[in-house]
């Protein structure tokens, strides 16, 4: 079970966020925004991929900041039609780059499902490493912009929200900084599959975020 993390407030314009900031033992250390799935349909902070997500990164050594949407939990607004998500993870980010410990140099965004797309256009030049966890093709968020940092796509090859075929597809457009990895048996909930999914994360921003060099 993950750890409970550190309860956290910021801001994002005018409105307040909650979040829970999981820390590892060093400093400084690289650390990450988690972007959680769809507020309409139950998304949340406490989702079990970005719970087994965070609590793979912190034992990896990288810190995670997870977080609830507006109009999500004690989080103040209402759903923002993935523009205002997209200012709430840049808000994220922003918190996170300069809070002590972290090397702002670093820092990275991992998202699921909705989350995955908004991370994808909350990226900026400044992104250490993004991962995408079943990116729906379609939705609320505009087509990802430029992205210059090592992405990773990952998906299952029974999600029918993020099929492999326009996952890869997407990765194309990305650029050769972008790889894709489809994990076989798992499908949109990752239900049975949450570890495997988190390890491979995890090892992907642990070759992008702590690899000497990098």
């Amino acid at each position: 079970m993950a750890a409970p993390g550190e309860p956290l407030t910021f801001p994002s314009g005018d409105l307040t966020l909650e979040g829970l900031f999981h820390r590892p033992p060093a400093t400084p250390h690289p650390a990450v925004v988690v972007c959680h799935p769809h507020p309409l349909f139950g998304g949340d902070m406490h989702n079990s991929v970005v719970t087994a997500v965070c609590q793979a990164l912190v034992e990896a050594g990288i810190a995670a900041l997870r977080f609830n949407f507006r109009g999500v939990g004690r989080s103040q607004g209402r759903f923002g039609e993935g523009v205002g998500e997209r200012e709430d993870a840049i808000a994220a980010l922003a918190y996170l780059r300069q809070r002590e410990g972290v090397d702002s140099a670093k820092v990275g965004i991992v998202g699921y499902s909705f989350g995955a797309a908004v991370a994808l256009v909350a990226a900026d030049d400044q992104m250490a490493a993004l991962a995408a966890i079943s990116p729906p093709v379609f939705g609320h968020v505009t087509a990802p912009p430029a992205i210059v940092c090592p992405t990773l796509l990952i998906t299952g090859d029974r999600d029918d929200v993020a099929p492999s075929a326009q996952v890869t597809a997407l990765a194309r457009t990305l650029g050769s900084h972008c790889r894709v990895e489809v994990v076989p048996g798992a499908d949109h909930f990752w239900w049975g599959h949450d570890e495997k999914l988190a390890q491979a994360v995890v090892a992907f921003l642990r070759d992008s975020l702590l690899t000497p060099g990098r």
